[in-house]
């Protein structure tokens, strides 16, 4: 403990001596040793490296003392932990190894996959697959299209957006957004894509369990705690535990089909980087 007094007190020092902007802007400007923890210096070039030359006096200040305070921590953190720990526990050689290996690997296959990865996906493929693999698409949540706006609840156009808003004739529609446009805080039309009850639930302020629990058939209305009207006209609804229809699922599936093909191509790597160099008889069993 009288060691990390000592480094402590060494750290504190040189940040008290930073407090003062013309300590500072030293820092940032002199070319010279910015802070010390024991045989640790923190130079001048390594806070040129953090601080952009357009930042303001003040953030450059700013910047400089959290870049300190960070390094401060780090080296004693450090030095307790190489004089608390044995001399086995300290060898990390192993350890640095297996992590030097693992990312040479995966930087390769990154490489590799990069420069052979198809990443088009047909409509006729995402279909496919849909079809092939409907069990991965039951939803766990609500999905809903639906209308949303929020509204001063005297406001005159109020009952006429509503009602246009709940309509299928598309001027109707148009009428309702251009109303809302004047006199609504929000108006959102989400009729054109499917989108979780979490999600619409966030436009209310209030979870997703508090929405369902106020919705009469097709519409939603809630006051907030400022006094606004929050509305929305649920278009179409899907419930928990059926499944998606297709175009809720599509990007999933892309990213599904694309994940898959990686994979193929990581797994035929290794498989033909092991049978080359068998065949070359770099590896063999003993």
């Amino acid at each position: 403990m009288r060691r990390v007094a000592e480094i402590a007190v060494s750290v504190g020092i040189v940040l008290l001596a930073c407090m003062s902007c013309r300590a500072i802007s030293s820092l940032v400007h002199d070319d010279q040793v910015v802070a010390k923890v024991g045989r640790y210096y923190l130079y001048k070039s390594e806070l040129d490296k953090v601080i952009p030359e357009s930042a303001s006096p003040e953030d450059s200040m700013s910047l400089a003392l959290q870049y300190i305070n960070a390094w401060a921590s780090d080296v004693v953190f450090l030095d307790v932990a190489e004089s608390h720990l044995s001399k086995e526990d300290k060898d990390v050689t192993r350890e640095l190894e297996e992590y030097r290996r693992s990312l040479l690997k995966y930087k390769y296959e990154q490489k590799y996959v990069n420069e052979r990865l198809d990443t088009a996906v047909t409509e006729s493929e995402i279909t496919r697959y849909y079809e092939a693999w409907p069990e991965q698409f039951v939803l766990d949540v609500p999905i809903v299209k639906a209308r949303y706006m929020r509204i001063s609840a005297d406001s005159p156009n109020l009952a006429l957006i509503k009602k246009k808003m709940a309509s299928t004739v598309v001027d109707d529609l148009v009428e309702a957004d251009s109303l809302a446009y004047f006199s609504a805080d929000t108006y959102t039309d989400y009729s054109g894509k499917w989108i979780t009850v979490v999600m619409l639930a966030r436009n209310f302020g209030v979870d997703y369990g508090t929405l369902m629990s106020r919705m009469d058939r097709s519409m939603v209305e809630m006051k907030d705690n400022s006094g606004k009207l929050n509305v929305a006209y649920i278009e179409d609804y899907i419930a928990a535990g059926e499944t998606a229809p297709l175009e809720y699922c599509r990007d999933r599936i892309r990213d599904i089909i694309i994940s898959v093909r990686k994979q193929t191509l990581i797994n035929e790597l290794e498989r033909d980087l092991l049978e080359d160099a068998r065949s070359k008889g770099k590896f063999e069993i003993l």
